[in-house]
């Protein structure tokens, strides 16, 4: 079998191949065109590894970051839901109906509410006042339905949770 001469993929001088699966001349032209491929094929390689390797749980995890940070901009320039004091910079994405209790309202507007860090965690959610002012701030109609779908199973595809964290991150922007 006959080889012919090829050119070298890095310093483009013609060579004689020792194999035909030989693409560059010499050893240091073999480190340089490495390195050049690592470079481009790395970054985007290791972005689509970390997507193959997600589960439904990583995207409940942003999309529950996701969803709080819509909730702190919807809510910045509100009081506390539970003791009407002004939210400062730093408050929570209060949910009337825990999410340990009831999962299925977890990514419900209705249920999440600008909370400052002492009713939130020191006072556990001041449920009684939250719920006092959360029917002045919602409809009873909405409230309700609120009462109502905490029984109610909420099964998320993966497909489901993904367009949700594109839905929320779009309401930030247009909050913005």
């Amino acid at each position: 079998m006959k080889i012919y001469e090829r050119k070298c993929l890095v310093c483009k001088d013609k060579f004689t191949p020792k194999n035909n699966t030989q693409i560059v001349c010499s050893p240091s032209c073999a480190v340089e065109y490495m390195k050049k491929q690592n470079a481009k094929n790395w970054q985007q390689e290791k972005k689509e590894i970390k997507i193959k390797l997600m589960s439904k749980s990583d995207y409940l995890n942003i999309l529950q970051k996701v969803f709080n940070t819509y909730i702190r901009q919807r809510d910045k320039l509100k009081p506390c839901i539970s003791c009407d004091k002004q939210l400062g910079k730093t408050f929570h994405a209060g949910h009337f109906f825990s999410v340990g209790a009831y999962p299925n309202l977890r990514f419900n507007e209705n249920n999440v509410h600008g909370q400052c860090v002492e009713c939130n965690l020191h006072k556990h959610g001041n449920v009684k006042e939250y719920d006092l002012r959360l029917q002045n701030v919602i409809s009873d109609k909405e409230y309700n339905e609120l009462l109502e779908m905490r029984h109610k199973p909420l099964k998320l595809s993966v497909d489901e949770v993904q367009e949700l964290i594109a839905i929320y991150k779009q309401k930030i922007k247009e909050l913005k």
